[in-house]
């Protein structure tokens, strides 16, 4: 094993005890760790450990998540819920809201709930595969701060508002589709930033209209509004960057309109020139397959069309066709017995959380000895 991976058992453990030392109360310690940590267990670096520092722990020390999550409901019916988060736990809010749609859905066949005031809630595909295992159609989507231009436009206006849809298939693995409405998204560049990458040009628009690609400096521009990223399809109508422009705008709209939470400009996490809470809001959508003509039947179903997708003729040169959560899972497959892999820089960062938070004696990372 390299020097760079981390068990399995000992990140779980080391988050769990970090958040819960931040003040997060340990049930939704572990909760958190387990949304971060299934970001690295499909493979998306962008969403796990290596956010785990800037975009939690951080925010709980600058003030501006809450450690502690008061879980309001502020109006409920047999099918739906509004939830206030209070700028809580953005996984503790999410667990908790799509098992509350989940319920629904076993008594009444459907069930959503829609959030406002949270926080960064993690990977959307966490909470859709919650909906899959217990046997439903799961649909997710959150605003975020501004990233996205519109069509024509060169303004951060939309965030990078993923919609996310889950269901079960009779294969070893769900079907997962979780991608953001832009092309990239800032948990990518963060990651390139720290690998020493350039960011592809076509991703990201500058004011002058023209392509950017240095990361680091699209990095600070996407906060100065001297830069946005451009929706999924391209810049443009040639690529038909308007489609991802208008699947980003539908999420900002469930993300806001049905709690009545906030949108666009106002989730900046910046007023007056000092950092802010986010108030970002969610929704959560969970459908009874069983309520229609029965699960199995479903699955199968679905399971066959996967199958045949990934039979139809290949490109010349590419030995397999994909389909959504397969690469997933077969990173999994290989991380199982192996651990997290974490980079340098990441490294660095955990080990300074550790110190500062007394945990030193408990924990030596493999990198260390």
């Amino acid at each position: 094993m390299g020097k760079n991976i981390v068990p399995w058992e000992t990140i779980n453990a080391f988050v769990t005890d970090a958040f819960a030392a931040v003040g997060v109360p340990r049930e939704d310690a572990a909760i958190c760790a387990d949304v971060l940590l299934e970001s690295d267990r499909r493979g998306i670096e962008s969403h796990g450990v290596n956010r785990f520092k800037p975009i939690y722990i951080d925010r709980i020390w600058d003030g501006i998540q809450q450690p502690e999550t008061v879980f309001e409901i502020v109006r409920e019916t047999k099918t739906t819920a509004v939830v206030d988060g209070h700028d809580g736990m953005g996984q503790v809010i999410g667990c908790k809201s799509m098992q509350m749609a989940i319920d629904k859905a076993k008594e009444y066949g459907m069930g959503m709930v829609a959030v406002r005031n949270s926080c960064h809630y993690g990977i959307a595909g966490y909470y859709a595969s919650m909906a899959a295992k217990a046997g439903m159609i799961g649909i997710t989507g959150t605003n975020a701060r501004p990233s996205i231009a519109p069509t024509f436009g060169v303004e951060n206006m939309l965030g990078t508002n993923p919609l996310t849809i889950g269901f079960p298939t009779d294969e070893d693995f769900d079907f997962v589709i979780d991608c953001a409405t832009s092309i990239t998204q800032r948990g990518k560049l963060e990651y390139y930033s720290r690998i020493g990458k350039d960011t592809p040009a076509g991703q990201v628009i500058g004011v002058d209209g023209e392509a950017k690609t240095d990361t680091n400096a699209i990095l600070k521009q996407l906060n100065t509004g001297e830069a946005a990223l451009a929706p999924l399809g391209g810049i443009g109508e040639e690529l038909a960057g308007y489609k991802g422009y208008g699947y980003a705008t539908v999420v900002e709209v469930l993300s806001a309109a049905l709690q009545q939470g906030q949108y666009l400009k106002a989730l900046t996490g910046i007023s007056n020139g000092s950092k802010v809470p986010y108030h970002l809001g969610h929704f959560f959508i969970a459908i009874d397959i069983e309520a229609f003509l029965g699960l199995d039947a479903f699955k199968q179903t679905a399971g066959n069309i996967m199958r045949a997708l990934r039979a139809s003729q290949k490109a010349p040169g590419q030995e397999h066709i994909f389909t959504a959560g397969e690469k997933e899972w077969n990173v999994w497959l290989s991380r199982k017995d192996s651990g997290v892999p974490i980079n340098e820089a990441v490294q660095k960062e955990l080990c300074a959380v550790r110190d500062k938070l007394g945990l030193t004696a408990k924990y030596t990372f493999p990198w260390e000895e």
